[in-house]
């Protein structure tokens, strides 16, 4: 089987083009936009090769999903940047893909989207998250969307913030980190992903899967603490202080941390992922090995 993953230098496309078992029968087709990128993958050996994408470039797409089965896209930015906004990022590339699918024959995709994403919500992050969706539902293509929370595991921001936060001994958090919290880790969304890449598994539907507990933030940082054998201090941030402030830094830059990103970091996350896995045939890992692969990255 043959299966293109778009942003394969992220986080979630990295574990998928090293994961081994679910994936024995895929050749991989890791598609980057820059050589830097490129330079991110593991080694693929005679498993995968490399395709050089723009998404503003249908013929490069074209090359790149020339015979491919599937495509797992994995669309993804929190925090924009000029040039890459939510709306570029989620939306845009998404229509490109599709186009392109459809002209190939590609019999399905694998959509890789967040709890929370909603076409009609306020917030311009879940918002474009939705509109994505929706361009894939609306397809025509067999499709499989996976909405995912916070990632823990090699390469994911949560594994980074974690990391950050335990080197200084007092942590402010945003209304303390009693916020509920269910991290997934990041080799258990490559494996559902390499299940849906097959035409007839897990056909055009959208599922929500987390992980196996939901705690509060701040439990989190805690064990992680614990863990890492040092000892922390957290401080509670006023949340309506903390959005007073964004809110007058958004007037003067588009730009970074945003009232849009506070609310996604700060959203509760509590869903019944166990019976999920089950019926996906995974077994979730534990908090405490998402947070010791972290801390050991």
């Amino acid at each position: 089987m043959r299966v293109a993953v778009t942003g394969a230098n992220s986080a979630i496309g990295q574990a998928i083009l090293g994961m081994s078992g679910d994936a024995d029968d895929i050749f991989f087709v890791a598609a980057v936009r820059s050589e830097r990128a490129a330079n991110q993958l593991p080694f693929l050996s005679d498993k995968g090769c490399i395709a050089h994408v723009s998404y503003s470039d249908s013929g490069s797409l074209s090359a790149a999903f020339e015979g491919v089965d599937a495509i797992i896209h994995l669309p993804g930015v929190l925090f924009e940047r000029p040039g890459s906004t939510y709306e570029t990022v989620n939306v845009e590339t998404t229509r490109a893909v599709i186009e392109v699918a459809r002209e190939q024959g590609v019999r399905k995709l694998v959509l890789v989207s967040s709890v929370g994403a909603k076409e009609g919500s306020s917030n311009r992050y879940y918002h474009t998250k939705g509109q994505a969706e929706e361009l894939v539902r609306n397809s025509g293509l067999h499709h499989t969307i996976l909405r995912v929370p916070l990632l823990l595991g090699s390469g994911t921001e949560g594994s980074a913030a974690l990391r950050r936060y335990l080197d200084r001994s007092v942590i402010w958090l945003v209304g303390g980190g009693r916020h509920l919290d269910q991290p997934l880790d990041v080799q258990d969304v490559a494996q559902v992903v390499c299940r849906a890449c097959h035409q007839k598994a897990i056909l055009n539907c959208t599922l929500e899967l987390a992980g196996s507990q939901a705690v509060p933030y701040r439990k989190i940082l805690e064990r992680a603490a614990e863990l890492a054998g040092c000892r922390i201090r957290i401080i509670s941030l006023p949340m309506g202080l903390v959005r007073a402030l964004l809110a007058v830094r958004q007037r003067l830059a588009r730009t970074g941390f945003s009232t849009d990103i506070l609310d996604v970091i700060t959203a509760d996350t509590d869903l019944d992922s166990n019976s999920v896995a089950s019926e996906l045939g995974i077994e979730l890992t534990s908090m405490d090995e998402m947070i010791k692969n972290s801390l050991e990255e």
